[in-house]
């Protein structure tokens, strides 16, 4: 079992590309499973292809280009820098993240109009976002090491995917949806009469 640690420490360092795009598809992909879970109602496995698709064909792939992007404008973890690369991220990166998965799962689904949770949900998924995604990228950004970043990313994106995927199926775009959700889906469990 211990020796899978080392392992992946050496495809990050051999293959970092291949490996960070399936780590952040896997964790993106177990954001939307577990949301799915929390729903209470049985796996669609489907709907987790789907997202595992948008992951793997979009977000990882963009957030490993854009990462380096980043990196390579602007080098090193002075705070100033740091700084400058979490308001990059959120002018640019954030923006373009929130529309790929909205319209990307759109079209996964074949809906009439591909852009209408877009429309719906951008402003307050991406409102959101801002309070979280910058603190997750000034880690990021400052602690580190570039290739493992996509992978970092997409361990935060976990909980950010569980959010995004209630969001898109039956939400706002906002915290406050989703936590009205999981405060009367708490009632309802402690509600429930004990199995015998």
């Amino acid at each position: 079992m211990a020796g899978w640690w080392p392992a992946l420490l050496r495809a990050a360092r051999r293959y970092p590309w291949p490996t960070n795009v399936l780590l952040y598809a896997a964790l993106f992909s177990a954001g939307d499973a577990l949301q799915q879970r929390l729903r209470g109602g049985p796996a669609d496995w489907q709907q987790t292809r789907r997202v595992a698709t948008v992951a793997v064909t979009f977000h990882a792939n963009f957030n490993y280009v854009w990462l380096r992007l980043l990196e390579r404008a602007l080098p090193g973890r002075a705070p100033r820098t740091v700084l400058a690369k979490v308001l990059c991220d959120q002018a640019i990166g954030g923006p373009v993240a929130v529309s790929a998965f909205y319209a990307g799962m759109s079209i996964l689904q074949e809906k009439d109009d591909i852009f209408l949770d877009l429309k719906q949900k951008f402003w307050n998924t991406y409102k959101s976002g801002l309070m979280y995604w910058p603190f997750v990228q000034l880690t990021n950004f400052g602690l580190v090491p570039v290739h493992w970043r996509t992978a970092y990313t997409g361990l935060c994106g976990f909980l950010w995917a569980t959010f995004l995927c209630f969001s898109q199926q039956s939400g706002d775009g906002t915290f406050k949806s989703a936590f009205a959700f999981l405060h009367v889906n708490e009632a309802s469990v402690l509600e429930r009469p004990p199995k015998k």
